[in-house]
């Protein structure tokens, strides 16, 4: 039996809305704000070797630069909101996770690649009111989780964010994010601990959402 580790799929429970349970966010804005700025939508099938699939969809994507409540000259904050949602093929379980990929004055269009090779990954506070608090200083760049959730027996999974704060301290220059939807499955694969039997194809999916400004 082999074993894949579940490294970074760390559940943040409060933090975010599963689409199955409930709705959450921080408050609603006021009459006065801007207009959140639509996001494109994004789609992506990958197969496996012995046929089996995994789709994964970002749908009602949109963000909003948000006023930073450290109010310090140095911090960048938005609201982001989506859905998330991933079909498998028969017989294939997984898991879904949400992440963001944050650049302090860095161009982070490109970086769909070697994360792991040229990204920071830094400490981060979650909040019970669907935040999250990223320290990051300029020409840093942090891949941070959101939060993940198993794929259900008939092999689907759905994740919604609503109006989740995303702040950036220490950050005086510009700063942008982009939501990631990374799905990993296979037949065979065991939710509890991440080891697959050898059934079939282990899969793994990147789904990269298009950047956003953090005010």
């Amino acid at each position: 039996m082999s074993k894949f580790s579940k490294r970074g799929l760390r559940r943040a429970a409060g933090a975010v809305a599963i689409a199955s349970a409930a709705v959450m966010g921080v408050a609603g804005m006021g009459a006065g704000d801007a207009a959140a700025g639509k996001l494109a939508n994004g789609y992506k099938k990958v197969t496996g070797v012995d046929g089996e699939t995994i789709q994964t969809w970002r749908t009602g994507e949109f963000a909003l630069p948000a006023p930073s409540v450290a109010n310090n000259g140095a911090g960048r904050s938005a609201v982001v909101s989506g859905v998330y949602q991933v079909k498998a093929s028969k017989g294939v379980s997984g898991n879904l996770a949400v992440k963001l990929l944050v650049g302090c004055q860095v161009d982070i269009t490109g970086l769909e690649g070697g994360l792991s090779a040229g990204v920071d990954i830094l400490a981060q506070t979650f909040s019970s009111a669907g935040s999250i608090t990223i320290p990051l200083n300029p020409g840093q760049v942090a891949l941070v989780d959101v939060t993940d959730k198993d794929l259900s027996d008939s092999g689907q999974a759905a994740i919604q964010l609503s109006q989740f704060e995303v702040s950036v301290q220490k950050c005086g220059g510009f700063a942008s994010a982009r939501t990631i939807a990374k799905v990993i499955g296979a037949k065979g694969y065991n939710t509890d601990d991440g080891t697959v039997n050898g059934e079939g194809t282990l899969i793994q999916s990147t789904l990269y959402g298009q950047p956003f400004s953090l005010n």
